[in-house]
């Protein structure tokens, strides 16, 4: 059962580590949506990519039930069952927040595989930005923010992962929604003189949304322990 303290969680998460997304994604939203004028298309871009942030959620969070509903079939002891299943769930989930918030504070370097992430490597991409960049019109914006919310990200995907033990398809996507909603001000503000308070306050925000992630760790793990205990 998630609580607001979880939502908020997420929100701060989104809100903290958007530094790291103004370097990230600042650059496709200065070319890309800032060629238009008007917010509108701002508005699609970034309504592209919460929706896949929420489904993404929605997803983890409906395959971590389905994989505790699996106890069902367990004809006895169902609740133990139940109960291990969600402890194997979340056990790697907390060991990956617990990797990322270490990597978000500094005391780890950030895995290969996201630091090599393009949004070339994304099916589709290439044709989409460059009926952009021709300006074929603000709604091809919508699909490319749909695209760029798969890019690798440290941030991103320790939402998802938190999403995964959130205990359904709903609770995940909202888990989700709250973190996407918490990156939305730093980026529609980039340019503006609150986007460069973000960029000049990065290395503490960087530090604060690791604290978060290493909470949101512990607080799994703390759950797991009460669980067996």
């Amino acid at each position: 059962m998630q609580t607001g303290i979880d939502h908020l969680s997420m929100f701060l998460l989104g809100l903290m580590g958007s530094g790291h997304c103004l370097g990230m994604c600042g650059p496709l939203v200065i070319v890309l949506p800032g060629s238009y004028r008007g917010w509108q298309a701002h508005a699609m871009y970034h309504a592209g990519r919460l929706i896949t942030y929420t489904a993404a959620g929605g997803v983890l969070g409906a395959l971590g039930q389905g994989l505790v509903r699996l106890s069902i079939l367990t004809p006895h002891d169902t609740l133990v069952w139940a109960g291990r299943i969600q402890m194997a769930i979340s056990l790697p989930v907390a060991l990956f927040l617990l990797v990322l918030g270490l990597n978000r504070v500094g005391l780890l370097d950030e895995p290969g595989w996201m630091t090599r992430a393009a949004p070339q490597c994304i099916p589709g991409y290439g044709r989409v930005f460059q009926r952009v960049l021709n300006r074929q019109g603000a709604g091809w914006l919508f699909p490319m923010g749909l695209m760029l919310g798969f890019l690798p990200c440290g941030l991103s995907y320790g939402a998802f992962a938190r999403a995964l033990p959130a205990g359904g398809a709903g609770q995940g996507a909202l888990l989700a929604a709250f973190f996407g909603l918490g990156t939305l001000p730093a980026l529609m503000l980039l340019g503006t003189g609150a986007g460069l308070l973000w960029q000049r306050f990065r290395p503490q925000a960087e530090i604060m949304a690791g604290l978060i992630m290493l909470g949101m760790a512990v607080s799994l793990l703390v759950n797991m322990w009460t669980a067996i205990a």
